[in-house]
Protein backbone atom coordinates (compact mmCIF):
# COMPACT_ATOMS: atom_id res chain seq x y z
CA UNK A 1 0.00 0.00 0.00
CA UNK A 2 2.76 2.48 0.65
CA UNK A 3 4.70 1.83 -2.21
CA UNK A 4 1.43 2.84 -4.47
CA UNK A 5 1.03 5.48 -2.85
CA UNK A 6 4.61 6.58 -2.70
CA UNK A 7 3.86 5.63 -6.82
CA UNK A 8 1.25 7.98 -6.97
CA UNK A 9 3.01 10.54 -5.37
CA UNK A 10 6.06 10.94 -7.69
CA UNK A 11 3.78 10.69 -10.41
CA UNK A 12 2.11 13.81 -9.43
CA UNK A 13 4.96 15.58 -9.17
CA UNK A 14 5.75 14.42 -12.52
CA UNK A 15 3.12 15.59 -13.94
CA UNK A 16 2.98 18.72 -12.04
CA UNK A 17 6.56 19.53 -13.30
CA UNK A 18 5.44 19.04 -16.88
CA UNK A 19 2.74 20.96 -16.29
CA UNK A 20 5.30 24.10 -15.05
CA UNK A 21 7.52 23.15 -18.02
CA UNK A 22 4.76 23.83 -20.33
CA UNK A 23 3.51 26.98 -18.93
CA UNK A 24 7.13 28.24 -19.00
CA UNK A 25 7.49 27.46 -22.58
CA UNK A 26 4.43 29.05 -23.76
CA UNK A 27 5.27 32.14 -21.94
CA UNK A 28 8.72 32.44 -22.94
CA UNK A 29 7.26 31.71 -26.71
CA UNK A 30 4.51 34.93 -26.25
CA UNK A 31 7.46 36.92 -25.18
CA UNK A 32 9.56 35.91 -28.06
CA UNK A 33 6.73 36.80 -30.57
CA UNK A 34 6.53 40.24 -28.70
CA UNK A 35 10.11 40.90 -28.30
CA UNK A 36 10.54 40.01 -32.61
CA UNK A 37 7.07 42.06 -33.23
CA UNK A 38 8.75 45.08 -31.55
CA UNK A 39 11.95 44.69 -32.95
CA UNK A 40 10.64 44.89 -36.54
CA UNK A 41 8.16 47.87 -35.24
CA UNK A 42 11.43 49.54 -34.13
CA UNK A 43 13.12 49.44 -37.52
CA UNK A 44 9.66 51.14 -38.90
CA UNK A 45 10.18 54.14 -36.12
CA UNK A 46 6.69 52.85 -35.01
CA UNK A 47 5.14 54.82 -31.70
CA UNK A 48 2.85 53.55 -29.14
CA UNK A 49 0.19 55.19 -31.30
CA UNK A 50 0.91 53.51 -34.08
CA UNK A 51 0.52 50.06 -31.83
CA UNK A 52 -2.76 51.15 -30.34
CA UNK A 53 -4.21 52.59 -34.18
CA UNK A 54 -3.31 48.85 -35.62
CA UNK A 55 -4.71 47.30 -32.35
CA UNK A 56 -8.03 49.08 -32.49
CA UNK A 57 -8.73 48.50 -36.38
CA UNK A 58 -7.58 44.92 -35.64
CA UNK A 59 -10.11 44.22 -32.67
CA UNK A 60 -12.95 45.80 -35.03
CA UNK A 61 -12.38 42.56 -37.03
CA UNK A 62 -11.69 40.72 -34.24
CA UNK A 63 -14.97 41.16 -32.80
CA UNK A 64 -16.20 39.49 -35.92
CA UNK A 65 -13.90 36.36 -35.30
CA UNK A 66 -15.51 36.25 -32.11
CA UNK A 67 -19.13 35.76 -33.17
CA UNK A 68 -17.51 33.35 -35.76
CA UNK A 69 -16.00 31.24 -33.45
CA UNK A 70 -18.96 31.37 -30.75
CA UNK A 71 -20.99 29.59 -33.83
CA UNK A 72 -18.06 26.60 -34.14
CA UNK A 73 -17.82 26.87 -30.08
CA UNK A 74 -22.41 26.03 -30.01
CA UNK A 75 -22.17 23.98 -32.60
CA UNK A 76 -19.67 21.55 -31.34
CA UNK A 77 -20.50 22.21 -27.79
CA UNK A 78 -23.56 20.26 -28.44
CA UNK A 79 -22.72 17.63 -31.56
CA UNK A 80 -19.16 17.39 -31.16
CA UNK A 81 -19.34 18.68 -34.80
CA UNK A 82 -16.85 21.40 -36.50
CA UNK A 83 -18.98 22.94 -38.88
CA UNK A 84 -16.99 24.30 -41.75
CA UNK A 85 -19.71 25.89 -42.92
CA UNK A 86 -19.78 28.65 -40.10
CA UNK A 87 -18.06 31.39 -42.83
CA UNK A 88 -21.02 30.79 -44.86
CA UNK A 89 -23.36 31.82 -42.91
CA UNK A 90 -21.06 35.37 -43.00
CA UNK A 91 -21.09 35.23 -46.17
CA UNK A 92 -25.47 34.90 -46.68
CA UNK A 93 -25.83 37.39 -44.21
CA UNK A 94 -23.96 40.03 -45.38
CA UNK A 95 -25.15 39.17 -49.32
CA UNK A 96 -29.01 38.57 -48.67
CA UNK A 97 -28.42 41.63 -46.10
CA UNK A 98 -26.82 43.66 -49.56
CA UNK A 99 -28.98 42.10 -51.53
CA UNK A 100 -32.46 43.00 -49.99
CA UNK A 101 -30.90 46.49 -49.47
CA UNK A 102 -30.86 47.20 -52.87
CA UNK A 103 -34.32 46.18 -54.42
CA UNK A 104 -36.70 48.33 -55.43
CA UNK A 105 -38.82 48.32 -52.56
CA UNK A 106 -40.69 52.01 -51.92
CA UNK A 107 -39.37 52.77 -48.80
CA UNK A 108 -36.95 54.96 -46.88
CA UNK A 109 -33.45 54.28 -46.66
CA UNK A 110 -33.23 53.50 -43.24
CA UNK A 111 -36.59 51.12 -42.87
CA UNK A 112 -35.03 48.91 -45.70
CA UNK A 113 -31.83 49.17 -43.99
CA UNK A 114 -33.35 47.58 -40.88
CA UNK A 115 -35.81 45.28 -42.85
CA UNK A 116 -33.01 43.84 -45.04
CA UNK A 117 -31.27 43.17 -41.75
CA UNK A 118 -33.85 41.13 -40.05
CA UNK A 119 -34.55 39.43 -43.15
CA UNK A 120 -31.14 38.63 -43.80
CA UNK A 121 -30.97 37.01 -40.13
CA UNK A 122 -33.86 35.45 -40.46
CA UNK A 123 -33.06 33.70 -43.95
CA UNK A 124 -29.53 32.66 -42.50
CA UNK A 125 -30.72 30.91 -39.88
CA UNK A 126 -33.62 29.70 -42.11
CA UNK A 127 -30.79 28.05 -44.10
CA UNK A 128 -28.83 26.58 -40.93
CA UNK A 129 -31.70 24.74 -39.78
CA UNK A 130 -32.34 23.34 -43.72
CA UNK A 131 -28.80 22.78 -43.60
CA UNK A 132 -28.57 20.64 -40.71
CA UNK A 133 -31.92 18.89 -41.56
CA UNK A 134 -30.57 17.64 -44.90
CA UNK A 135 -26.99 16.64 -44.35
CA UNK A 136 -26.12 16.62 -40.22
CA UNK A 137 -29.64 14.59 -38.60
CA UNK A 138 -29.70 11.88 -41.87
CA UNK A 139 -26.18 10.94 -41.03
CA UNK A 140 -26.10 11.65 -37.26
CA UNK A 141 -25.00 8.28 -36.19
CA UNK A 142 -21.76 8.34 -38.10
CA UNK A 143 -18.58 8.92 -37.08
CA UNK A 144 -17.63 12.83 -36.14
CA UNK A 145 -14.95 13.05 -38.75
CA UNK A 146 -17.53 11.70 -41.85
CA UNK A 147 -19.86 14.54 -40.39
CA UNK A 148 -16.89 17.18 -40.33
CA UNK A 149 -16.58 16.34 -43.97
CA UNK A 150 -20.29 16.40 -44.66
CA UNK A 151 -19.87 20.30 -43.18
CA UNK A 152 -17.25 20.94 -45.73
CA UNK A 153 -19.16 19.65 -48.49
CA UNK A 154 -21.79 22.02 -47.42
CA UNK A 155 -19.47 24.77 -48.19
CA UNK A 156 -18.67 24.46 -51.12
CA UNK A 157 -21.88 23.38 -52.14
CA UNK A 158 -23.29 26.81 -50.70
CA UNK A 159 -20.18 28.69 -52.10
CA UNK A 160 -20.83 27.49 -55.44
CA UNK A 161 -24.69 28.37 -55.33
CA UNK A 162 -23.68 31.72 -54.12
CA UNK A 163 -21.18 32.27 -57.19
CA UNK A 164 -24.44 31.65 -59.48
CA UNK A 165 -26.80 33.65 -57.56
CA UNK A 166 -24.49 36.91 -57.41
CA UNK A 167 -21.56 36.35 -59.31
CA UNK A 168 -18.35 37.92 -58.44
CA UNK A 169 -19.01 41.14 -58.62
CA UNK A 170 -18.74 42.74 -54.80
CA UNK A 171 -22.11 43.73 -53.27
CA UNK A 172 -22.00 46.73 -50.51
CA UNK A 173 -24.01 47.84 -47.75
CA UNK A 174 -24.04 51.60 -46.41
CA UNK A 175 -22.53 52.46 -43.30
CA UNK A 176 -25.57 52.34 -40.31
CA UNK A 177 -24.49 55.93 -39.78
CA UNK A 178 -24.62 58.10 -42.60
CA UNK A 179 -26.40 55.42 -44.66
CA UNK A 180 -23.55 56.00 -47.24
CA UNK A 181 -20.39 54.21 -48.96
CA UNK A 182 -18.09 57.03 -46.70
CA UNK A 183 -18.91 56.58 -43.04
CA UNK A 184 -17.85 58.66 -40.27
CA UNK A 185 -14.50 58.65 -38.32
CA UNK A 186 -13.72 60.36 -35.11
CA UNK A 187 -10.44 61.35 -33.47
CA UNK A 188 -9.29 60.44 -29.85
CA UNK A 189 -5.66 61.59 -29.02
CA UNK A 190 -4.22 61.08 -32.79
CA UNK A 191 -6.29 57.84 -33.05
CA UNK A 192 -8.84 57.29 -36.23
CA UNK A 193 -11.95 55.40 -35.00
CA UNK A 194 -14.53 54.53 -38.06
CA UNK A 195 -18.43 54.91 -37.16
CA UNK A 196 -18.68 51.19 -38.04
CA UNK A 197 -16.81 50.24 -35.68
CA UNK A 198 -18.83 51.36 -32.67
CA UNK A 199 -21.74 49.75 -33.98
CA UNK A 200 -19.74 46.26 -34.42
CA UNK A 201 -18.30 46.21 -30.95
CA UNK A 202 -21.67 47.50 -30.17
CA UNK A 203 -23.73 44.53 -32.01
CA UNK A 204 -20.85 42.22 -29.76
CA UNK A 205 -21.76 43.41 -26.89
CA UNK A 206 -25.91 43.02 -27.44
CA UNK A 207 -25.45 39.78 -28.81
CA UNK A 208 -22.89 38.35 -25.78
CA UNK A 209 -26.00 39.80 -23.29
CA UNK A 210 -28.72 38.17 -25.49
CA UNK A 211 -26.72 34.37 -25.37
CA UNK A 212 -25.83 35.21 -21.34
CA UNK A 213 -29.75 35.68 -21.12
CA UNK A 214 -30.33 32.90 -23.01
CA UNK A 215 -28.50 30.35 -21.98
CA UNK A 216 -28.85 31.60 -17.83
CA UNK A 217 -32.32 32.65 -18.12
CA UNK A 218 -34.74 30.40 -20.47
CA UNK A 219 -35.57 27.10 -20.31
CA UNK A 220 -34.34 26.24 -23.97
CA UNK A 221 -31.01 28.10 -22.88
CA UNK A 222 -30.75 25.38 -20.21
CA UNK A 223 -31.88 22.35 -21.69
CA UNK A 224 -28.81 23.22 -24.63
CA UNK A 225 -26.45 23.87 -21.88
CA UNK A 226 -26.96 20.56 -20.52
CA UNK A 227 -26.86 18.47 -23.51
CA UNK A 228 -23.53 20.42 -24.11
CA UNK A 229 -22.31 19.01 -20.77
CA UNK A 230 -23.70 15.69 -21.20
CA UNK A 231 -25.91 14.37 -23.98
CA UNK A 232 -26.70 11.12 -22.82
CA UNK A 233 -27.56 12.48 -19.11
CA UNK A 234 -29.63 15.54 -20.83
CA UNK A 235 -31.75 12.43 -22.82
CA UNK A 236 -32.22 10.58 -19.84
CA UNK A 237 -33.82 13.49 -18.59
CA UNK A 238 -36.24 14.08 -21.54
CA UNK A 239 -34.21 16.62 -23.81
CA UNK A 240 -33.84 15.56 -27.08
CA UNK A 241 -30.16 15.46 -28.43
CA UNK A 242 -31.83 15.61 -32.10
CA UNK A 243 -33.98 18.94 -31.16
CA UNK A 244 -30.54 20.80 -29.29
CA UNK A 245 -28.62 20.28 -32.22
CA UNK A 246 -31.13 22.02 -34.71
CA UNK A 247 -30.98 24.73 -32.42
CA UNK A 248 -27.36 25.29 -32.22
CA UNK A 249 -27.39 25.24 -36.07
CA UNK A 250 -29.87 28.02 -36.03
CA UNK A 251 -28.28 29.71 -33.49
CA UNK A 252 -24.26 29.71 -35.33
CA UNK A 253 -26.33 30.56 -38.51
CA UNK A 254 -27.78 33.44 -36.32
CA UNK A 255 -24.30 34.70 -34.81
CA UNK A 256 -22.88 34.26 -38.63
CA UNK A 257 -25.19 36.31 -40.59
CA UNK A 258 -24.90 39.55 -37.41
CA UNK A 259 -21.43 39.49 -37.96
CA UNK A 260 -21.31 39.23 -42.21
CA UNK A 261 -24.04 42.01 -41.87
CA UNK A 262 -22.37 44.38 -39.04
CA UNK A 263 -18.97 43.99 -41.01
CA UNK A 264 -20.30 44.60 -44.76
CA UNK A 265 -20.18 48.11 -44.86
CA UNK A 266 -16.72 48.39 -43.81
CA UNK A 267 -15.73 46.22 -46.13
CA UNK A 268 -17.37 44.65 -49.94
CA UNK A 269 -18.62 41.20 -49.22
CA UNK A 270 -18.28 38.85 -52.34
CA UNK A 271 -19.59 35.32 -52.80
CA UNK A 272 -16.27 33.72 -51.49
CA UNK A 273 -15.71 36.43 -47.79
CA UNK A 274 -16.82 33.12 -45.92
CA UNK A 275 -13.72 30.93 -46.59
CA UNK A 276 -10.95 32.98 -44.81
CA UNK A 277 -13.50 34.72 -42.18
CA UNK A 278 -14.74 30.91 -41.14
CA UNK A 279 -10.81 29.80 -41.09
CA UNK A 280 -9.98 32.44 -38.70
CA UNK A 281 -13.35 32.11 -36.67
CA UNK A 282 -12.07 28.66 -36.38
CA UNK A 283 -8.88 29.74 -35.30
CA UNK A 284 -10.44 32.09 -32.53
CA UNK A 285 -12.27 29.27 -31.42
CA UNK A 286 -9.55 26.86 -31.27
CA UNK A 287 -7.71 29.43 -28.97
CA UNK A 288 -10.68 29.73 -26.55
CA UNK A 289 -10.15 25.59 -26.48
CA UNK A 290 -13.33 24.86 -28.45
CA UNK A 291 -15.73 25.02 -25.88
CA UNK A 292 -15.33 28.21 -23.99
CA UNK A 293 -17.71 30.91 -25.16
CA UNK A 294 -15.48 33.17 -22.82
CA UNK A 295 -12.28 31.70 -24.76
CA UNK A 296 -14.05 31.97 -28.36
CA UNK A 297 -14.50 35.85 -27.55
CA UNK A 298 -10.74 36.53 -26.14
CA UNK A 299 -9.59 34.38 -28.90
CA UNK A 300 -11.21 36.53 -31.52
CA UNK A 301 -10.01 39.67 -29.72
CA UNK A 302 -6.49 38.43 -29.44
CA UNK A 303 -6.83 37.10 -33.26
CA UNK A 304 -7.87 40.59 -34.71
CA UNK A 305 -5.62 42.11 -32.94
CA UNK A 306 -2.70 40.13 -33.64
CA UNK A 307 -2.73 39.73 -37.09
CA UNK A 308 -3.15 43.53 -37.77
CA UNK A 309 -0.16 44.56 -35.49
CA UNK A 310 1.59 41.93 -37.75
CA UNK A 311 0.98 43.10 -40.87
CA UNK A 312 1.45 46.43 -39.91
CA UNK A 313 5.26 45.55 -38.71
CA UNK A 314 5.61 43.72 -41.94
CA UNK A 315 3.61 44.01 -44.76
CA UNK A 316 -0.08 43.65 -45.54
CA UNK A 317 0.15 41.03 -47.53
CA UNK A 318 1.02 38.68 -44.53
CA UNK A 319 -2.05 39.30 -42.57
CA UNK A 320 -3.83 35.98 -43.29
CA UNK A 321 -0.80 34.56 -42.46
CA UNK A 322 -0.63 35.69 -38.83
CA UNK A 323 -3.93 33.56 -38.02
CA UNK A 324 -2.15 30.21 -39.07
CA UNK A 325 1.06 30.91 -37.56
CA UNK A 326 -0.77 31.89 -34.29
CA UNK A 327 -2.50 28.29 -34.91
CA UNK A 328 0.64 26.49 -35.15
CA UNK A 329 1.72 27.78 -31.84
CA UNK A 330 -1.37 27.11 -29.89
CA UNK A 331 -1.29 23.60 -30.74
CA UNK A 332 1.94 23.07 -30.14
CA UNK A 333 1.95 25.10 -26.88
CA UNK A 334 -1.27 25.13 -26.02
CA UNK A 335 -3.43 22.70 -27.19
CA UNK A 336 -6.24 22.82 -24.35
CA UNK A 337 -6.66 26.70 -25.57
CA UNK A 338 -6.01 30.30 -23.93
CA UNK A 339 -9.30 29.16 -21.75
CA UNK A 340 -10.16 25.73 -20.06
CA UNK A 341 -8.70 22.30 -19.90
CA UNK A 342 -9.92 21.82 -23.61
CA UNK A 343 -11.89 18.44 -22.53
CA UNK A 344 -14.36 18.17 -24.96
CA UNK A 345 -18.07 18.82 -23.27
CA UNK A 346 -19.89 15.96 -25.58
CA UNK A 347 -19.80 13.18 -24.46
CA UNK A 348 -20.00 10.19 -27.43
CA UNK A 349 -23.49 8.95 -27.27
Amino acid sequence: MNQRVGVAKTESKWKLSRELVGKGVTVAVILGVIAFVLFLGYKKHFETRHYLQLAIDGIRGGSIYALIALGFVVIHSVTGIINFAQGEFVMLGAMLCATIYHSDLSLPPVLKLALAIVLAVAATTLIGVVLERITIYPARGSPVVALIIITIGATITIRALALLAWGTRAKWVPAFTTLEMEDLTFRFGGLIVKAQSFWIWGAVAVVLAVLFYFFERTVMGKALRACAVNRRAAQLMGISPSRMSLLSFALAAALGAIGGIVLAPATRPTYDMGLILGLKGFVAAIMGGLVSSPGAVLGGLILGAAENIGAGVTSAGYKDIVAFVILILILLFRPQGLIGGGERAVEEG
